[in-house]
C-alpha cells in the first residue's frame, strides 16, 4: 500500500512537471514567434489567433469530449493522468507570462521543440500523456491495426498547412522545424513506436499472467524456457502492448515477480486479434 501511494504521488509530481515544462516551451518560445506546437496543443495555438480565448482555455476546451471518451474506452487510470496534464498546462499557460527570450525564430522553433519534447516524454513515461491526440491514437491502437502514425502525419501536416495559410511559408517551415525536434527528442526519452512487445522470462508465469489480465485487455503467449547457466525451468510471456501501457507492465512485473527479466522491443506491426476478448 505505501508503495503504491509514493508511486502515485510520484506519477502525480512527474505529470505536472510535464506539464509546466510544455507551458514554458509555448509561453516563452513558440507562441512568441508564431511558431506552432504539434497535435492538439498546435490547434489551441490556431484557434487562439482567431477566437477571443487563450491558448490554454482552448486546449482544456479541446480535450473535454477527448477525456470522456478516453474515460469509458481507454481506461480511468490513464485517462485522470492525462486529463491532470491537460489542467495542469492550462493553468501554467495562464500563469506564466508570455516572454520573448530572443527574436531569432529558429532559436525559438528548436528550443520550443525541446522543451515541448521533455514535457510529453517525461509523461509518457511514468505512463500518462499530455492528452489529446495520445489518448485518441491509445484508442486507435487498440481497435486498429493499422499504423498510427499515420493519424499523427495527417494532423500534424494539418497545422503546417494552415500556418502557412494564416501567416506565412515560412512560418510553416519553421513550424515543421519545431515538429520534427520535438519528435527526435521525445524518441530519445520514451519511444514514438505505439506498439510494443514485452518478452518476460519468469518463474511465477501464472501471478504475471493473472495481474496482467486484471490491468490489460491483451493475450500472452506462453513459451516454456530453462536457463543457459542454472538450467532452472521458467516460461516467457510474449505480450504486445502500446507504449502506454509500458510504465503499468513495469508496475505489474515489480509487485509480482521482481526478479523477472523483461526485454522490450519495437513492434513494427501485427496482424489478427490484438485484444484479449
Amino acid at each position: 500500500m505505501k508503495r503504491t501511494l509514493v508511486s502515485e504521488i510520484k506519477k502525480t509530481f512527474v505529470v505536472i512537471l510535464g506539464a509546466m515544462f510544455i507551458a514554458m516551451s509555448l509561453n516563452f518560445f513558440l507562441i512568441p514567434a508564431n511558431v506552432f506546437a504539434s497535435g492538439f496543443t498546435g490547434i489551441s495555438q490556431l484557434l487562439a489567433t482567431v477566437i477571443p480565448l487563450s491558448t490554454g482555455i482552448t486546449l482544456f476546451l479541446l480535450n473535454i469530449p477527448v477525456a470522456i471518451i478516453g474515460w469509458f474506452k481507454v481506461g480511468k487510470s490513464f485517462t485522470v493522468y492525462s486529463f491532470l496534464s491537460v489542467v495542469s498546462t492550462t493553468i501554467f499557460l495562464e500563469v506564466i507570462p508570455i516572454i520573448q527570450f530572443s527574436p531569432d525564430i529558429i532559436l525559438n522553433a528548436v528550443f520550443g521543440g525541446v522543451i515541448t519534447a521533455i514535457g510529453a516524454g517525461i509523461t509518457l513515461k511514468v505512463g500518462a500523456s499530455s492528452g489529446g491526440l495520445d489518448i485518441i491514437a491509445l484508442l486507435l491502437a487498440r481497435y486498429n491495426d493499422r499504423p498510427i502514425g499515420i493519424y499523427f502525419f495527417i494532423l500534424n501536416g494539418l497545422i503546417v498547412v494552415a500556418s502557412g495559410i494564416m501567416f506565412d511559408p515560412e512560418k510553416a517551415l519553421y513550424t515543421l522545424v519545431t515538429l520534427y525536434v520535438t519528435s527526435r527528442v521525445i524518441d530519445t526519452i520514451h519511444t514514438r513506436h505505439v506498439k510494443l512487445t514485452a518478452f518476460v522470462v519468469t518463474k511465477q508465469p501464472e501471478q504475471v499472467k493473472e495481474r496482467v489480465y486484471n490491468h490489460f485487455e491483451r493475450g500472452i503467449t506462453r513459451v516454456e524456457a530453462k536457463g543457459g547457466y542454472t538450467s532452472e525451468k521458467s516460461e516467457v510471456l510474449m505480450i504486445v502492448l502500446t507504449r502506454y501501457e509500458l510504465y503499468d507492465l513495469k508496475e505489474v512485473l515489480k509487485q509480482t515477480d521482481p526478479m523477472a527479466f523483461t526485454n522490450i522491443i519495437e513492434t513494427t506491426e501485427v496482424f489478427g486479434l490484438f485484444r484479449k476478448d
